[in-house]
């Protein structure tokens, strides 16, 4: 029996790489070009490629991605690559007559002043949070291209998860690339190699966020392809619940071994106060993540270790 065959954009990412080493990920033929291979910001390349794969679905998990740092110093990069990434896929897979198409959004496309927890009806109603602006602003035109294709080519079904923070295996832990979590893993890890007895923490660390383990998020999309008709075309995929930028720094703490003292550099920017997802449609469907806080801070722990030698 032929598998489906599945276009992965993104695939050297986080998103991607988890996908790809899930443990039933051998259910379907999953091809994953890297940008050597294909220029995904290439409209040409991009239609040429899709029309010579003929891909069953189409996973769409390319882009550029960074942290609050790289996202306040980059707003132009973040936004035009991001659009480009979106339009080109999304339009491509259209032309070559993809039925099936899962976009990963991102929670950060939620107004900054929203109540919490976010539900996907509160997209758009109101002012984003400028730290991560373009970034946002790229996500919501990729979802919205998804639904206005769906409303003129009712055939088709092109639907969006908007993940929570994500952190895990294939991370980035540069400080000048890295979101929360990572960040974290290397600053306290870097503490207790230097015998440092301080680290620091942006802001007064009351700030909420969601993460989910990266592997959970895999299993969420491969559950989609399994279940592609009842997804829902616009949905959430969180834990329901959140932590403090200092329970996370506590916890990271904790599985790296480092007992010195937290700081706060109340002069720091640190976005929006809390971001919650609502995952009242996730529960209909059906799914939840599996990973506690603690294991998967071992296993990204395990995974820093070995990916920078430490």
């Amino acid at each position: 029996m032929t598998k489906p065959r599945i276009l992965l954009t993104g695939g050297r990412g986080m998103v991607g790489q988890n996908i790809l080493e899930h443990r039933r990920a051998g259910n379907w033929d999953f091809i994953a070009p890297t940008s050597t291979e294909l220029d995904l910001t290439d409209f040409s390349a991009t239609r040429r490629f899709m029309a010579e794969v003929r891909p069953d679905a189409v996973i769409h998990s390319a882009g550029r991605v960074g942290g609050i740092q790289a996202n306040i110093a980059h707003p132009v990069d973040f936004l035009v690559t991001n659009v480009d990434l979106g339009r080109n896929v999304i339009l491509a897979a259209r032309e070559a007559g993809v039925g099936k198409l899962l976009n990963l959004a991102s929670s950060c496309m939620y107004p900054r002043n929203a109540p919490n927890p976010l539900g996907e009806a509160l997209v758009l109603q109101g002012e984003l949070e400028p730290t991560n602006e373009g970034y946002a602003l790229a996500k919501i035109f990729a979802t919205r291209l998804c639904e206005y294709i769906n409303r003129e080519t009712p055939s088709v079904h092109y639907k969006t998860l908007i993940p929570c923070n994500l952190y895990g295996r294939h991370d980035k832990f540069s400080p000048e690339h890295s979101h929360l979590i990572p960040a974290i893993i290397h600053k306290v890890h870097q503490a207790k190699t230097q015998n440092l007895s301080e680290v620091e923490i942006w802001g007064d660390g009351t700030a909420r966020r969601e993460f989910m383990y990266a592997g959970d998020l895999a299993d969420a999309v491969l559950r989609a392809l399994d279940d592609f008709d009842h997804l829902p075309e616009l949905i959430n995929i969180g834990l329901g619940h959140d932590y403090s930028i200092n329970e996370y720094y506590a916890a990271a703490a904790q599985v790296i071994g480092w007992q010195g003292q937290f700081v706060h550099d109340t002069t720091k920017p640190v976005g929006m106060k809390q971001k919650l997802v609502d995952i009242g449609r996730q529960r209909a469907w059906g799914w939840m993540p599996a990973t506690a806080l603690r294991e998967g801070l071992e296993k990204a722990y395990r995974y820093y270790l070995q990916d920078n030698n430490a």
